[in-house]
């Protein structure tokens, strides 16, 4: 008979527990499922299974490596495309593997596309009037999305989906990315920057990402241009587009992730004053679209996120068996 085998799941969300149970059988797992996000002091809820489940909500420091590395763990899975959260050179240097999942580029895709069009036009102020009985047309007109050029910045899996999507809408395309992945139009970040009325940012971020989009890039756009983020918040250098909002340099931005999110993404805080140095003046912004990091949140990239998060724990499982 198969053993089954253990994993806890750390930041489970009612949603991802559910999916978690219905596909246990299926894999024979044991899954331990715990709402609280993981930190030092809750790691040692992972003690007796090797593989444990992480968010990426959630920072997982160099302290609470040491604690899951104590009660045994050898294994982190995050949920999520990118690991920026996760202390990987701590892992490394205890000997804790950590791994990703790569769910459909779709959901992001999509969302992206969806903040551009709202972006071009004026989405934000029209609703807004609405919402108001007010019902006279936006003083601003808006723009068609197949006259522009896009520039998209990363073409890993997203990336591709989001030039699919434009080339659909008849625009012209320009792409940036260290390697070729794909037919497109290949340009330097600068020439992209400054031919693009519209700015997609798709890369990881890194040491290397890190404000991609300073006031150095900014300043090369074009006229008027819009940016779009949904990526990571660190990215962009947010006082950077601020001061080029304000100032009427760039037509408008729409955000799914902000630099500094941590203190207020995924939380109700209609009741709280937040210490954000920027969010306040960019919510004001009738040309700011601004979501809070749900691009990937759909019912598909549930049942991807938790299926790769098993196969990932299994696989690691597999392979100390062969060592």
């Amino acid at each position: 008979m198969r053993k089954s085998v253990g994993i806890t799941v750390f930041g489970c969300e009612q949603d991802e527990a559910n999916a978690f149970r219905a596909l246990s059988p299926d894999f024979h797992i044991i899954p331990t499922l715990i709402s609280d996000a993981i930190s030092a002091d809750n790691a040692k809820l992972a003690a007796g299974n090797q593989c444990v489940s992480v968010g990426h909500k959630s920072e997982v420091s160099e302290a609470t490596i040491l604690a899951l590395r104590k009660v045994g763990v050898k294994y982190i899975s995050t949920r999520s495309i990118g690991c920026d959260h996760i202390d990987t050179t701590a892992a490394e240097r205890m000997g804790i593997s950590v791994g990703t999942v790569a769910y459909s580029p779709d959901s992001v895709a999509d969302y992206a596309l969806m903040l551009m069009l709202m972006a071009i036009r004026g989405a934000k102020p029209t609703m807004h009037a609405v919402a108001q009985q007010d019902f006279r047309l936006n003083r601003i007109r808006g723009k068609e999305l197949g006259d522009m050029t896009v520039g998209v910045i990363g073409t890993g899996h997203i990336g591709q989906a989001v030039v699919k999507r434009l080339r659909g809408f008849g625009c012209h395309v320009l792409a940036y990315d260290h390697s070729r992945k794909m037919d497109a139009d290949y340009v330097q970040l600068d020439e992209l920057l400054k031919n693009s009325d519209i700015v997609t940012l798709h890369v990881p971020l890194c040491a290397d990402t890190r404000h991609l989009i300073g006031q150095k890039q900014i300043g090369e756009m074009k006229q008027g241009a819009f940016l779009i983020n949904t990526g990571r918040g660190a990215l962009v250098d947010t006082g950077a587009l601020v001061e080029a909002l304000e100032s009427g340099k760039l037509g408008g931005a729409a955000l799914d992730v902000l630099e500094g999110e941590d203190q207020f993404v995924y939380t109700d805080c209609s009741q709280k004053v937040l210490d954000h140095p920027f969010l306040s003046q960019l919510l004001r912004m009738p040309n700011v679209i601004i979501t809070p990091h749900t691009a990937y949140y759909t019912e598909r990239v549930l049942q991807d996120t938790t299926e790769k998060t098993i196969r990932n724990c299994l696989n690691f499982e597999r392979s100390l068996q062969h060592e």
